[in-house]
């Protein structure tokens, strides 16, 4: 490391948090190109900045146990840093050896996860860095190989509509309808194809979503990808739309047109960045009203009607095209 400037970036243990504060990470890539880096995440969020540039070191911490903390103490204490970046606050970073040391403290209630990890630098509010995720062409690579060869090059659109908790699903057959629209012969993707991300349990909602289009069109990567590898993925897409989750703020973080469906979710703090979030008629406060722990097994999405999201889309596109 002589001549660089080394960087110790401690990420969020939880893949969704990492990806909204992954625009801090990207933001001292490219300010810094001196530095290099050392980054440490879970088993669940180290792999999302396998691709960084100039990264010198992954630190996988799996548990946030004393002894883990301490094994990682020795793997971190023979250098002098001359960055400590702690989006997860933890003591360690006081601890050790640097020049400066920004460390993330209690988030003001309101505001959005995005322009709290921009906190930590002490960025301007106009200089709020977007997730971002590198990925480099074998990444890519790997995720386009999964495309069938039979499906052209017509824009894509993608579809993430796998939730980890039934009160944030939409209906399957209402994002068909609006893909079936998009990607008609008179949409505005006409002759596109149809991409499905997610887990391997989001199959079932998968395959009524595909039938918006001829199956040859459509790439289903739902639980064949890694999540950088689907970021990777999403990247080709002319727009995505899913649900509050991790694919999300991946096509967030992959820089594609954002459309996400909410509910019992609080935009203002969770929403896509620079996206758009689309909700019903009740507000995520009437929700907490229903369903005060918000985990209750209630289908709370029923009410938002699919012209709705349609009609973002088309806006969307349609601004795009200018």
């Amino acid at each position: 490391m002589i001549g660089r400037f080394p960087i110790l970036y401690i990420a969020e243990a939880d893949a969704e948090d990492a990806i909204l504060s992954s625009g801090v990470l990207a933001h001292l890539v490219d300010s810094l190109p001196q530095a290099v880096f050392t980054i440490v995440g879970s088993a669940a969020s180290a792999p999302l900045f396998a691709d960084t540039p100039r990264l010198a070191k992954t630190i996988v911490l799996e548990r946030e146990g004393h002894f883990e903390w301490i094994a990682l103490w020795n793997q971190v204490r023979g250098t002098k840093w001359g960055l400590i970046v702690d989006m997860r606050g933890s003591d360690l970073s006081g601890k050790l050896r640097r020049e400066r040391r920004a460390v993330r403290g209690k988030t003001p209630e309101g505001l959005h996860a995005v322009e709290a990890a921009a906190a930590v630098l002490k960025l301007e509010p106009d200089e709020t860095p977007a997730p971002r995720l590198f990925f480099s062409a074998q990444t890519l690579d790997e995720a386009k190989a999964l495309f069938p060869a039979s499906g052209g090059d017509g824009p894509i659109l993608a579809v993430g509509p796998g939730v980890e908790w039934m009160g944030k699903r939409w209906p399957a057959e209402r994002y068909a309808k609006v893909a079936t629209k998009l990607l008609a012969d008179d949409g505005p993707l006409a002759g596109g194809r149809l991409m499905i991300v997610g887990e391997e349990v989001d199959r079932e909602a998968a395959h009524t979503i595909r039938y918006a289009v001829p199956r040859a069109r459509v790439i289903e990567l739902q639980g064949r990808l890694t999540r950088l590898q689907t970021a990777a993925a999403i990247s080709q897409a002319a727009l995505y739309i899913g649900a509050d989750s991790i694919w999300t703020h991946l096509a967030v973080a992959a820089g594609v047109p954002t459309i996400a469906v909410f509910g019992p979710s609080d935009e203002t703090t969770r929403g896509p960045w620079k996206g758009h979030a689309v909700r019903g008629p009740r507000t995520y406060q009437e929700f907490k009203t229903l369903d005060p722990r918000l985990n209750q097994a209630i289908q709370h999405m029923m009410d938002l009607p699919w012209e709705r999201v349609l009609k973002t889309a088309m806006k969307v596109l349609t601004a795009r095209a200018h």
